[in-house]
């Protein structure tokens, strides 16, 4: 695929998203939002593809929305959020397959918001987070209000969003938004090994749990054990689970295909 925006490119499995602006710490304009959305619709339909890897380029992840293009007269914000951000977080979330973080800077708005998305999310130690929407008089987007008051806790929330006060990556780890503080020169090759480790792991069974927890967000109990049962099923029935089990009684390492 033709970018400009991103780098795109895959190696052992995994598809790797680099956002690549960073003249303007990454921010976002449309093009580069659907460069990503169309990075992401590749990383779902390529079953070569078991594992999804987001990180940015520069000393910045992503500053979030390019404000130049959100003050241009011809552009309606709610144009922007529908057509830019909905879409990336849907297909973050939707497809089943792993994906992968790792903030190696500053993640303000959108940019923060869409690696709280991801499943598992790494950031360098000197990274940073900032719900800066408020200092412009807007609201969370990027599914902000949605996942910040389950991640961390309601009052956390309203703190971070309303306050508008950026905390650093020890503190988002602490507040249950991440998943792991690493060391600056670190952070590419731990996060990357990890990506690596669950593109050859049975994709199948980390989709559908990855599939359980979206919709654990709203079911019952009942519901929920409903729906275990049915995937689980599914799961016994992949390759993967055999192949897992032949290996063990085998005393061998799987190999597993992602099937």
């Amino acid at each position: 695929m033709s970018v400009q925006f991103i780098k795109f490119s895959t190696e052992d499995s995994i598809g790797k998203i680099i956002l690549n602006r960073p003249d303007t710490l990454n921010s976002f304009n449309r093009l580069m939002a659907g460069e990503v959305q169309h990075a992401l619709d590749v990383c779902t339909s390529d079953k070569n593809i078991r594992c999804v890897y987001i990180t940015g380029e520069g000393r910045a992840f992503s500053a979030g929305q390019d404000l130049q293009e959100a003050i241009s007269h011809d552009v309606k914000i709610a144009d922007v959020v529908r057509e830019s951000y909905n879409p990336i977080i849907q297909k973050i979330r939707n497809i089943e397959k792993p994906v992968i973080c790792a903030v190696n800077g500053v993640a303000a708005g959108a940019g923060a918001n869409i690696a709280f998305a991801c499943d598992i999310t790494f950031a360098a130690e000197s990274a940073s987070f900032i719900q800066s929407f408020s200092n412009i008089g807007l609201i969370p987007d990027s599914a902000g209000t949605f996942f910040l008051p389950r991640l961390a806790g309601l009052q956390r929330a309203a703190a971070m969003t309303m306050l508008a006060e950026k905390i650093k990556a020890q503190q988002a780890m602490e507040f249950g938004l991440i998943w792991k503080v690493l060391a600056d020169d670190k952070l590419q090759e731990d996060a990357l090994g990890c990506a690596k480790k669950l593109a050859s792991m049975p994709t199948k069974g980390l989709g559908l749990t990855k599939r359980l927890f979206n919709n654990g967000l709203f079911n019952d109990l009942d519901t929920q054990l409903s729906m275990e049962e049915q995937l689980q099923q599914e799961a016994g029935n992949s390759y993967d689970h055999k192949e897992g089990v032949k290996a063990f009684l085998e005393k061998r390492k799987p190999v597993f295909k992602g099937e």
